[in-house]
């Protein structure tokens, strides 16, 4: 199950967003999820495949 993370009316800079989830997967334990995460953003070539691999991780609310 995906913890539930709220990104909506945060500002949408993707490197911003991707600090929110990261927090929010390491506050329920879950920092290897989160470091994932942040290599695949990193690794990735647009903005919506970045908010795509966000949401594989949380639950955006």
């Amino acid at each position: 199950m995906k913890p539930k993370c709220k990104l909506v009316g945060k500002d949408g800079n993707i490197f911003n967003l991707m600090g929110i989830a990261s927090r929010t997967l390491r506050e329920v334990g879950m920092k290897d999820k989160a470091e994932e995460m942040i290599y695949r953003i990193n690794n990735s070539k647009s903005y919506l495949e970045a908010l795509a691999i966000i949401s594989e991780y949380v639950e955006i609310v």
